[in-house]
């Protein structure tokens, strides 16, 4: 890990996502890009209605800008190769910024939706199931054009286990699901930026490990970036990521994940976001089962701690937590199960 350059990067997306506030935010409100608040939820959430939304660009903007400067310095200073492996890599990195910014759009076009009908409701779940699966293809497709066709998943002390064709399949609907986790984190004010922020804390070091530099400045980026925003964000939020920066965010941690083909850890580490949708489905199926009764006070299960009436800065302090420490034991088993 070449550390001037992801330390550069980590500065730059946190200055610019975190400066962006002062102008993102009135130019939303003047947009009246307001977020429209579920009556299904708490009803101390009804407070946050209007309050503007589609922050995600904030950081986007970061995450682009710095992840281009941190390139443009390991490219000055000699520290790209231009060789198989070198160029793999890096369009590897490049293929994770753009994969992310493709789910961005997607979270964009569902926000614009919403705030142009006034409704917590933009595109219908088939509608964004489609687009990402078309952008989970184009992503697998960018990894094969560069060369890397391996289709084995590293567990660390057992070894390697070849899926072949149908490493794809199941690579493709874990993303689909750890993004849409991603995206129903994003329920507490500041808890998403900071799960993703100890994620991407984390993957720092893993991309050390595995030497993979270019995609230790995506993480840098993403990670500083979510610093920035919960500059904005923690409670009370000024501002809201909306999907635009939930999906986005979705795509990093996956695609840095498998791109560094350290797809087992990547699941520990994503521990709190899958935790997270799986109360939901197992809400949704307990629900249909028993005919209309709940196992859990309220889904995703950050409301049920709201419900018992737990603040938003505990919330986001436990979860935080436990995230890093679920990323804590990814590190040491990639560091000592290699």
């Amino acid at each position: 890990m070449n550390i001037p350059a992801a330390a550069i990067t980590a500065v730059l997306s946190f200055g610019i996502t975190a400066l962006l506030g002062f102008v993102a935010i009135p130019a939303l409100k003047k947009l009246k890009f307001g977020q429209t608040i579920l009556d299904i939820g708490p009803a101390w959430h009804k407070s946050k209605n209007g309050t503007p939304t589609m922050g995600g660009v904030m950081f986007i903007a970061g995450v682009i800008i710095s992840f281009a400067a941190g390139i443009a310095i390991l490219w000055a200073s000699g520290a790209i190769k231009l060789d198989a492996t070198g160029s793999q890599q890096l369009i590897k990195a490049i293929s994770a910024v753009i994969m992310a910014v493709l789910f961005g759009f997607i979270g964009f076009v569902d926000d614009f939706i919403k705030v142009k009908k006034k409704r917590n409701e933009g595109l219908t779940p088939m509608q964004k199931i489609i687009m990402q699966v078309l952008v989970i293809a184009a992503f697998f497709t960018s990894r094969i054009i560069s060369g890397d066709t391996s289709t084995t998943i590293d567990f660390p002390f057992l070894g390697q286990l070849d899926l072949w064709y149908f490493y794809y399949i199941i690579m493709g609907l874990g993303i689909l699901y750890l993004v849409n986790a991603v995206n129903l984190t994003d329920g507490v004010d500041g808890l998403c930026s900071s799960v993703t922020l100890v994620y991407c804390g984390a993957y720092i070091v893993i991309c050390s490990l595995v030497g993979m530099q270019e995609m230790g400045l995506v993480a840098a980026a993403a990670g500083a970036g979510s610093l920035g925003f919960m500059v904005w964000n923690l409670h009370p939020a000024k501002v809201m990521m909306g999907d635009t920066g939930s999906m986005f965010l979705g795509g990093i941690v996956t695609a840095v994940g498998i791109g560094t083909g350290t797809e087992f850890i990547m699941v520990i580490c994503c521990a709190i976001y899958i935790w997270e949708a799986l109360s939901v489905l197992i809400q949704m199926t307990y629900f249909k089962i028993t005919h209309g009764k709940r196992l859990f006070k309220m889904t995703p299960i950050h409301h049920s701690f709201e419900i018992r009436g737990w603040k938003e800065g505990k919330i986001v302090a436990v979860f935080s937590l436990l995230e890093l420490l679920a990323c804590s034991a990814a590190i040491a088993l990639q560091y000592f199960g290699v």
